[in-house]
């Protein structure tokens, strides 16, 4: 399996960016998908989770109204529109999946081990 995020960079507070995550070697349908970030010194924090179907998803207090997540189960991708950015928003981000049988926003705060699958991360680096 493999998990591979892209699409971060570097760009000015109030830009945008669009980050995408591609899965391979598993069935995506079939994974419920979150998106993760951690800044240098803080802990790892939920973004955004999506149900399997793409018609359910939850954000984080920081991502609402800003940012928005969204699947495309025939092409096995991930994304994560970032509109908005502020420099809070600096941090790696990740794309997970997990097999979790029930959606609900306890996945944004759950453990590093409930999620199966964990990409490398991409950087996003917003500049004030």
């Amino acid at each position: 399996v493999q998990v591979v995020e892209s699409g971060g960079g570097l760009v000015q507070a109030g830009g945008s960016l669009t980050l995408s995550c591609t899965a391979s070697g598993l069935t995506f349908e079939n994974y419920i998908m979150g998106w993760f970030r951690q800044a240098p010194g803080k802990e790892r924090e939920g973004v955004a989770i999506i149900n399997r179907s793409g018609r359910s998803t939850f954000y984080a207090d920081s991502a609402k109204g800003r940012f928005t997540i969204s699947r495309d189960n025939e092409k096995n991708t991930l994304y994560l529109k970032m509109n908005i950015l502020k420099p809070d928003d600096t941090a790696t981000y990740y794309c997970a999946a997990t097999e979790a049988a029930f959606f609900g926003t306890w996945l944004l705060r759950a453990q590093y081990t409930q999620y199966n699958y964990w990409g490398q991360g991409t950087q996003v680096t917003v500049s004030s």
